[in-house]
Parts: structure tokens; sequence; C-alpha cells
């Protein structure tokens, strides 16, 4: 239950639900921006920079990931020490620039390295968004916003390409980095005037590495925490391989370079849909049920969609129709492994975020590379690759929670004193 109230720690004022939601989830959104408006550029950038091997060009993708996953546990702690708000803003800035860095490197080296410190600055809002949440909500009602919030999220894959696309109509690759400059300073303009600080004063911690390291421990030693980290780690290795690889796919398994954004954009739309979907249902079904039921499915969907491609079937449009059900059924499964993963994690959910971030951001950036390495002109090593994480990623659930698989019944959350918001949020 949440308790009915407008106030927040320090007796600031919430904005309205909607508003909250698209604020969090475009924060995020400066990730999928930054990761999907590029696939597209990777030729041009292929070209312009002088990469000999194609497959290099998955570098473009994958040194956002590795990036993205190495300072997670400096923006936690950080968080849980001083508020969410400057230190969201300071990470924002820091991407800003490095966006810009990134649009005037010289070499491929320097791009690569630009890209590793744009995803270190936006690791922030994966944490601070994930610990926002968790600030203000609890169980089922926290996995329908945490739904809510990727499903305005997963909208962004429908359009990056598109934007990503229309920028290359009118200026070389480098005007896609001017963009995201551009668009993190209006989400940094917009998040300082109308974010609250949602950190609960008796949460807050102290950067004493004692402290910090029991806290980090903490989150490795709770069976659910450290289990649902790895079952989601595995599940979004098959996420990154599908975007490092959907360009060389595209452009040479189907010959259709024309249909990038469209391919992408029509793969991409289940994941909003699912999304939203699961905020309508889990609350009813319960997240294990909604959540291992998922992760079940996708164990089919990957499989008949290898079964097809070895029967020979595989066609750009069977592709573009098994890939949408894998995300719809991933979008299932992330949503509430993420959910499970931190629902017990209140007291320390800044530390616990990054901790999770970090397993998961750098553990699926390298297996889907390794996938995306194995490419060899066709699709068979991609979806080998994505199978293999989804049966990976239920049987990591099935050790974790062995008597509680599809279990419909809600977490006890009576120890649990966090403040949350309405429950009118949709």
């Amino acid at each position: 239950m949440a308790f009915q109230t407008d106030q927040l720690p320090g007796g600031a004022r919430r904005p309205g639900a909607r508003e909250m939601t698209a604020l969090l989830a475009l924060l995020m959104a400066l990730n999928a921006f930054a990761i999907d408006a590029m696939i597209p550029a990777l030729p041009q950038i292929g070209a312009d920079l002088g990469v000999a091997e194609e497959n290099r060009t998955q570098l473009v993708v994958i040194a956002y990931f590795l990036g993205f996953g190495s300072t997670q546990l400096i923006w936690g702690p950080l968080a849980d020490r001083f508020g969410r708000k400057p230190v969201l803003a300071a990470g924002v800035i820091l991407y800003a620039f490095f966006a810009l860095l990134c649009g005037v490197a010289a070499s491929f080296e320097l791009l690569i390295a630009g890209r590793v410190a744009m995803g270190a600055s936006a690791a922030v809002t994966r944490v601070l968004v994930v610990s926002m949440i968790r600030d203000l909500f609890e169980g089922e009602s926290m996995a329908r916003i945490m739904s809510l919030v990727f499903m305005t999220f997963m909208i962004v894959p429908v359009l990056a390409p598109l934007v990503g696309q229309a920028v290359l109509l009118l200026f070389p690759w480098r005007g896609i980095f001017v963009v995201l400059a551009l668009y993190a300073a209006a989400m940094l303009a917009w998040a300082w005037i109308r974010l609250p600080e949602t950190l609960h004063p008796e949460y807050r911690r102290s950067l004493n590495l004692r402290a910090m390291g029991g806290a980090m421990l903490e989150t490795l030693k709770e069976r659910q925490s450290l289990g649902y980290t790895l079952a989601l780690t595995v599940s979004f290795a098959g996420l990154i391989a599908y975007i490092s690889q959907i360009q060389q796919i595209v452009f040479e398994v189907f010959d259709s370079p024309a249909l990038i954004g469209l391919v992408f954009g029509c793969v991409a739309a289940p994941m909003a849909l699912a999304s939203y979907a699961n905020s309508r249902i889990v609350e009813r079904f319960g997240l294990r049920r909604v959540g291992h039921i998922s992760s079940v499915l996708l164990i089919i969907v990957t499989g008949a969609h290898l079964s097809i491609a070895l029967l020979g079937w595989e066609s750009l449009w069977v592709f573009v129709v098994m890939q949408g059900l894998t995300m719809g059924c991933f979008s299932f499964t992330s949503s509430n492994f993420g959910t499970l993963a931190m629902e017990h994690m209140a007291p320390i959910a800044g530390t616990a975020s990054s901790v999770q971030g970090v397993i998961g951001t750098i553990g699926s950036a390298i297996i889907g590379f390794a996938i995306g390495q194995a490419y060899d002109g066709t699709v068979f090593p991609f979806l080998y690759g994505i199978f293999g994480c989804a049966m990976a990623g239920f049987l990591i659930v099935a050790m974790t929670e062995p008597k509680r698989l599809f279990a419909s019944l809600p977490v006890d959350s009576s120890a649990d004193p966090t403040p949350m918001m309405p429950d009118d949020l949709c």
C-alpha cells in the first residue's frame, strides 16, 4: 500500500505521475539514443576513420556498454551520500561533454575512448532512475512503474535509428553526437527544475569505504539480488548481441540497407507494448509468475526462430516477426527480474543498483560482444547465441528460487517502511 501524500523528503512536492514517469524514462533514454542512433552511421564511421575490418565497428556500440558498466559503483554510493539530484546533474553534464568529444574525434581510437567515457557518464541515469523508483515503490507497484518507465524508454529504439538516418541526410555522422549533446542539455534543464530529491534522510550513507564495502557485499550475498542480477545479465546479452549486429544482418544477410530504420522500429515496438502490458498485469498475477512464464516463452521463441533458420525458411520479414516476439518476451522478463533483484535492497538502493548494474552491463557486454564477433555473414551465430542466453537465464532463476517458480503470491513487504507515491499512477 502507498501513503496518499504528495510530499517527498525535504517537504518538496512531487511532479504529477505522468510527468515523473516521462522524466525518468527520457533520462534513461539518453542511453538508448546514444546506442541506437549510431546504428545507421556505422558504415560511414568505418569508412571515414579507416576501419578495415567491418566487425570492428561493433566496438562503437560495445565500448559504450563497457563504459556504462564501469562507473556504476561510483555513482551509486555518491547518490546514497549526496542525494539523487546533484549526482544526476553531474553525470548528464559529463555525458554532453563527451558526446561533443566523440563528434570531433579524428581517429577511431579516440572515438572509442570517447564512447567509453560517454557510457561511463550516462551510467548515472541507470543507477539513479532505478534508485528513485525504489525510493518510492515496492513489490508489484514497483514493477508496474518500472514497466511504465521502460515502456516510454523502449519507444526510443523505434525512433533513434530514424533520427540517426535523418541527421545523416543533412550532416555527416558527427552531427549525431551534436544532437545527443543538445538532448542531454534539455534533459538536464527539465530534471533540475522539476525533479525533487527522493532519497529519504534515514537512508543517507557515508562514503566510508568500510560502509560502502559492506553494502556492496550485502548486495552480492543476498541470494535473490545476485540470482536475478545474473539471470538478467545473460538475458540482456542477447539484446546487446542484437544491437551490435543488426546493421550487418540487415545490410549483408538480407541486402536491405534502406530498411534498417523500419526493421529496427518493427522489432523494438513489441518491447514498448510488452512493457505497457506488464504494467497492467503484474499486480494481478505477481512478479514471479509473469517473469518466470515470460522467461520460458523467451526460450520457446528463440528456439523456434533458430529452428526456422535451420530449415531454410529465414527471410527478412520472418526475422523481423520472430525477433519482435523475442524482444517482447525479453521486455516482460527484464522488467520483473530487475524488480526482483532490487526487492530487498531499499536501505542501500543506490549502491545495490550500481553493483547490479556493473555485473549486468559489463557481463552482458562481454557475452554480447563474443556473440557479435562470431558473425560470419549468416544469422546462425546470433540465433544460437540468443537461444543459449535465454536457456541460461531461466536455469539461473530455477537455481535461485526453485521452490517459488511461477509463484503468484505477492511478496511480504511489511518490513519495508519506504514511503511511496499513490497507486493511481495509470
